[in-house]
């Protein structure tokens, strides 16, 4: 993943996504397979990881999440802030879209297809964990990703750093209640405990981590941060293929059982990056926002933090929760799904630009 430690001049050329970001949805479709014929040949093994619980949070599981969190959270400059008054309306477009229509927009959604439309296809017993677990996934947007996206579409690059680095720092204080709240609406009970250890424990104590990290290594220069931050984005991507393994080992039961659970959760994930991306775009373009702008501000209103979703839906409802299935469904299709936002960013540019 490329280092943002500082922007690129515009006239920098476009960098190809990385390996691992391209293929990412093979990864994760090979982590299916793995994880559910483990979890069917060595049953004792992952019955083992899952007993290793602390407060409701399984240690194996929470370490995995650091080391995918924390080189993400690395190249995550929080002296961009001061660079939001600059992009104010774009930042109000992104904001809007990504705090107070995404999440409830995906809570209708949930309510329209898990609760009803696809009811007959689902087991009962697992509705509101899957309705939960796109909650989740809605509400907390992407911070790591969405500078590859951005890249791709050719966008602001300092727009992009201050509208993550604010993303980031809202995700502190409005995450939980977020979440509180449209569990809430949704008949869904709120564990407010294990919801702010997880908070503490995915966002608060990695954010401080990863930037007392980040002005360490600044001290030898900009060419040190990006050299590690190089060297640990394989091991955060491992980090996420493994813990995927492990949720699909006790997942596999269900899966065998139900194979279209998958592509059931992933039509309501779908709806919603179109929804979304649409309207942080139409947005822009009436308010006249440049076209370098409008690209991210549509793919970070779209796109999703799904590590952090998958923690914590991990953290409340359990490794084999349809809550923790449904977050995993969001990594699965990120990828193909947010190229395809990019790519008609990019060859609608001509229709942007005439408005």
């Amino acid at each position: 993943m490329t280092s943002i430690a500082s922007a690129p001049s515009a006239a920098a050329p476009v960098p190809a996504i990385g390996f691992f970001e391209r293929y990412l949805t093979v990864w994760v479709g090979l982590c299916i397979v793995a994880g559910v014929g483990l979890g069917q040949w060595f049953p004792a093994v992952f019955h083992a990881v899952a007993a290793m619980e602390v407060a409701k949070v399984n240690l194996p599981v929470g370490l995995l999440i650091w080391v995918m969190i924390v080189p993400m959270l690395l190249k995550i400059d929080f002296g961009a802030l001061g660079q939001v008054k600059a992009h104010w309306r774009g930042i109000g477009v992104t904001l809007f879209v990504n705090w107070a229509v995404k999440p409830f927009s995906m809570a209708v959604l949930g309510w329209i297809f898990i609760r009803h439309v696809f009811v007959p296809l689902l087991p009962a017993d697992q509705l509101d964990s899957y309705v939960a677990g796109l909650i989740l996934l809605a509400a907390a947007p992407c911070t790591a990703m969405v500078f590859v996206w951005s890249q791709l579409c050719r966008g602001d690059p300092y727009f992009t750093l201050s509208q993550v680095a604010l993303n980031d720092a809202l995700m502190v204080v409005a995450f939980a209640p977020l979440v509180a709240l449209l569990l809430g609406l949704s008949s869904i009970a709120v564990p407010w405990d294990t919801l702010l250890i997880s908070v503490g424990l995915y966002i608060v104590v990695p954010v401080i981590l990863a930037q007392a990290l980040r002005v360490r290594l600044l001290r030898d220069g900009t060419g040190r941060l990006q050299a590690v931050a190089g060297k640990l984005g394989p091991w955060s991507i491992a980090a996420l293929l493994l813990t995927l393994v492990l949720l699909f080992a006790f997942q596999g039961e269900a899966i065998l059982r139900q194979p279209l659970v998958i592509a059931l959760l992933a039509v309501p994930i779908l709806l919603q990056v179109i929804l979304n991306s649409g309207l942080a775009y139409l947005l822009n373009r009436k308010l006249g926002v440049a076209h370098c702008v409008a690209g991210p501000s549509a793919l970070i209103g779209a796109s999703n933090f799904f590590e952090l979703a998958v923690a914590t839906a991990i953290s409340i409802f359990g490794l084999n929760s349809g809550a923790a299935l449904a977050t995993v469904v969001g990594v699965l299709i990120e990828v193909p799904v947010m190229l395809a936002v990019v790519a008609v960013v990019n060859r609608s540019r001509r229709w942007y630009e005439s408005g």
